[in-house]
């Protein structure tokens, strides 16, 4: 989905947008069942990517791009193979990861999350 596209005075709900849901790639899924991701871009503010983002309950692997997020719905535990401390995931948490990190996301309630990504990274990879 392209829009909607925030431009200075506009504003949209974050927490009840619909989202673009597409399935998550097999070799990212370890259990639980087929989840999906919704993606809404929001747009760009000093060369960074805004958006909204979210997965249904399950157990999946992602390499991570340079991101901060804010949680506003869900729980979640994410580990780290780098022997990061496990982050716990849940409405109001403010996390950073760093672009390469492979995760392991057990999500136990739908995430919803805004997303601020690195000018090198790609939106459908929040």
């Amino acid at each position: 989905m392209t829009g909607p596209q925030l431009t200075p005075g506009t504003a949209t709900d974050a927490v009840a947008a619909p989202l673009d849901r597409s399935p998550l790639p097999e070799d990212q899924v370890i259990s639980g069942p087929e989840p999906t991701v919704g993606n809404l871009p929001l747009g760009a503010l000093a060369g960074v990517s805004v958006g909204i983002w979210e997965i249904g309950p399950s157990v999946t692997r992602d390499v991570e791009a340079d991101e901060m997020f804010v949680v506003l719905t869900g729980s979640a535990t994410v580990s780290f193979e780098d022997g990061t401390p496990d982050l716990t995931l849940r409405p109001g948490t403010v996390a950073r990861l760093l672009v390469g990190q492979r995760t392991r996301w057990a999500v136990t309630e739908t995430l919803r999350k805004i997303y601020v990504l690195a000018p090198a990274a790609k939106e459908d990879t929040a």
